[in-house]
């Protein structure tokens, strides 16, 4: 397999504003620092983190009919992503997200999600070459239509649309300490289940075998944000699935991914590129 692979992202995205500080109570008001924008959201930090690994990187998506719309088109395509967008009348889905001192992130979204349906007019035939896909979204039939690529890893969080595809995925991510992410009871089960634990690092299951457990990796700088850490993950275990790997070595991929990802704050700041980390 090819050190460069082809890797399709299928799922969302997000106009977003981060920001230092705390959301306020009800009734309160408070002052958010240091803002930051840029093109965010599962879909877009899988799709900007799997271009900077060297991934040749298809994104189909949504995007909105205003300015912040054709500035995620912009930003994902100057850092190297093919963004395979249908354009809608709405605006672009937005989001607010910060960081306190412990380095934790809160989001709110603002609006529907951004993200594509089967009906639009997208060259949805290329996800037929693609050595691997992973899928954000929520459609279930454009879940099906990822699995064309040779490779399928879905977000647990996209379990609804899971179930209603009846597609076996060959790898669903989940984070362990979160129990909207529970994968128990699939009616289709996948290939291998990976459990992402944080500073604890994660276990996965392949099939049958036996679980197994990998240890975090120590992040390259002091950790300041937690935000694109997950997706980075998810990002980085595809394209080592693209590439062939092993699934070991796919999730060791991933993990540096998610350690580099914490040292920048942000989404796309402090990812991981082919040979060590960018700021």
């Amino acid at each position: 397999m090819s050190a460069r692979p082809r890797v399709a992202v299928v799922g969302h995205v997000e106009w977003l504003t981060h920001a230092l500080g705390s959301f306020p109570g009800p009734g309160e008001i408070t002052r958010l620092a240091e803002p930051l924008r840029e093109p965010a959201g599962g879909g877009a930090v899988a799709a900007a983190q799997a271009a900077k690994l060297g991934a040749e990187t298809l994104f189909f998506t949504a995007l909105g009919g205003d300015e912040a719309g054709e500035r995620t088109r912009t930003e994902l395509a100057a850092i190297g992503v093919e963004v395979l967008a249908v354009r809608r009348e709405a605006p672009q889905t937005g989001a607010v997200a910060t960081v306190d001192a412990s380095g934790d992130r809160a989001i709110a979204v603002i609006g529907p999600p951004t993200d594509p349906r089967a009906d639009d007019p997208l060259p949805w035939e290329r996800l037929a070459d693609c050595d691997a896909a992973y899928f954000t979204g929520h459609d279930p039939q454009t879940l099906q239509r990822a699995r064309g690529a040779r490779r399928l890893v879905v977000t647990a969080r996209r379990r609804p649309a899971l179930e209603a595809s009846g597609v076996r995925a060959d790898v669903v991510v989940a984070s362990a300490d979160d129990p909207a992410e529970d994968l128990s009871g699939l009616p289709v089960p996948p290939g291998a289940v990976v459990l992402t634990e944080g500073a604890r690092g994660g276990r996965y299951r392949a099939g049958d075998e036996p679980e197994r457990r990998w240890e975090p990796v120590p992040p390259p700088g002091p950790p300041l944000d937690t935000y694109g850490s997950g997706d980075s993950f998810a990002a980085g275990l595809t394209v080592g699935l693209g590439r062939g790997w092993p699934l070991a070595e796919a999730i060791a991929l991933g993990a540096r991914c998610g350690a580099t990802n914490l040292t920048g704050r942000g989404g796309l700041r402090a990812q991981l590129r082919e040979g060590g980390p960018t700021a």
